[in-house]
């Protein structure tokens, strides 16, 4: 019931915003007018009829994402994390999840070992959440600071580099991003309302601050000298299109808490438009990147003291890092690798992607693609670029497969039909734990971390896909 007058003020901002999208296009062609006023209609009731609501765990459910639409939880016992909390009286104890009565999960047999209980780098927090600390680096201009320091989807033209502290609640299902109840309008930024956040049940961000370069990189070391299972290692996460700041800094966090990480979690933030349809102006802003991003991955490889730098891109961001990979990699200093190249969903040309990653792969150990045939956000990629294929898809002819990397079909566990599909890099738990496997030991061919799979030989190499 205390939802109703949430309900009842969405449904009224609805009537309103529709009857003044069907004024605002009275002068248009009859065909263009019906179109414009079934395409806001539609956009309208999937606001209405698909808001993510958050309930506490008490009530049986986890909680769900804001800037993407909210999955059913996946219960799951999580090892402690390697974040420190403040001593506090016990609170009252949480029911304990009731077990999945789905199909089981394949599951790998290597696994990281137990984390260590804190990390003295790490912020403290109280009982009920942890703190994450993430060290950044942006291009995006610098928003108003009415309470702390924010980043707009504008380009700033100059490289910014800090640190953000991100709350964890204890309540944490992974990999979910609990984020407050907020009913938005699909496929846009429009926010009609979003509840308070409480970091005792959401992700929020403690506190952010801008850092010389002096200074950050005195932070960073210190955060490698106390890590103990990824001992002086670090990852650097590069977002993709339709990805505001703050976002960023969640997905950052959540896989860093969810892969028990105890490195340094690293974050390039280009300055995306955060709007599905901002996807030209997105495509712009990251290739502008690519100089402030190559001077950011080099400073973390060369001078943060860090032994092994691994690095995810996910849709977009594949390409700014891709093409700053292949200028880096003949400088690679003696002794520093680049460990594993993880390529999430590319949303790159697929030719266009084969000519970079054919520079790649002798950059480290090994390089990973993860595609999907069910990612509708390639679909509308290769829409809205003339029909071109993209690298994260797979066509009826199969995957893009080529020499010095591993090409995993993750088809099979793509989100239901309310999502995109197109993070499940950190939206399904059976690949977590794979890229956690994979961070930490480097097996390879994938089938020997994750049993499960299935090899599929083909004319032209060798794939696996998740059953």
């Amino acid at each position: 019931m205390r939802d109703q007058p949430i309900v009842l003020a969405a449904i009224i901002a609805a009537v309103v915003l529709y009857a003044v999208s069907w004024y605002a296009v009275r002068k248009l062609p009859t065909g263009w007018k019906i179109a414009s006023r079934l395409g806001v209609l539609v956009l309208l009731l999937g606001a209405l009829g698909g808001a993510t609501v958050w309930y506490p765990p008490s009530r049986g459910q986890s909680a769900g994402k804001s800037a993407e639409t909210a999955q059913p939880p996946v219960p799951t016992n999580r090892p402690t994390a390697p974040y420190a909390s403040a001593p506090a009286p016990t609170p009252p104890a949480a029911p304990a999840p009731q077990a999945s009565t789905s199909a089981p999960r394949p599951q790998i047999t290597t696994l990281p070992p137990p984390m260590p209980k804190s990390v003295d780098t790490t912020p403290r927090g109280g009982e009920l959440w942890d703190v994450v600390r993430v060290f950044f680096g942006t291009d995006r201009m610098r928003g108003p600071e009415n309470k702390r320091l924010t980043y707009t989807s504008d380009r700033g033209g100059r490289l910014d580099l800090g640190r953000a502290d991100v709350t964890v609640p204890k309540s944490h299902q992974v990999p979910n991003i609990e984020r407050p109840f907020a009913i938005r309008v699909p496929f846009t930024s429009i926010t009609l309302y979003e509840a308070s956040e409480d970091p005792t049940k959401h992700f929020t961000i403690r506190e952010m601050k801008g850092l010389t370069r002096d200074a950050f990189l005195d932070e960073v070391r210190a955060r490698l000298a106390g890590s103990t299972t990824f001992k002086d290692r670090a990852v650097v996460f590069v977002h993709g299109y339709n990805t505001d700041f703050d976002f960023a800094l969640y997905r950052t966090a959540q896989m860093a808490y969810d892969l028990k990480f105890d490195g340094a979690p690293f974050l390039y933030s280009w300055p995306s438009a955060s709007g599905i349809t901002g996807y030209v102006s997105d495509r712009d802003s990251a290739e502008q990147a690519e100089p402030f991003l190559r001077d950011f991955l080099n400073m973390v490889i060369r001078d943060t003291g860090a032994k092994n730098v691994s690095v995810i891109a996910h849709s977009m961001g594949n390409l700014p890092l891709l093409r700053v990979l292949r200028d880096i990699a003949p400088r690679l200093p003696e002794g520093v690798k680049v460990d594993q190249v993880i390529l999430a969903a590319p949303d790159v040309d697929r030719v266009l992607f084969q000519q970079l990653a054919a520079d790649i792969t002798s950059v480290g150990r090994g390089v990973t693609l993860y595609a999907s045939s069910k990612d509708r956000a390639m679909t509308a990629a290769r829409l809205v670029t003339g029909g071109s294929p993209r690298a994260g898809d797979i066509p009826p002819d199969g995957p893009v497969i080529m020499a010095g990397m591993d090409t995993i079909d993750v088809s099979a566990v793509t989100m239901d039909s309310l999502t995109l599909g197109h993070s499940l890099y950190a939206e399904r738990d059976t690949l977590i734990t794979d890229i956690a496997a994979l961070l930490q030991t480097g097996l390879r061919p994938p089938d020997r971390r994750m049993p499960a799979l299935l090899r599929v030989d083909t004319p032209r190499g060798a794939y696996w896909r998740v059953p």
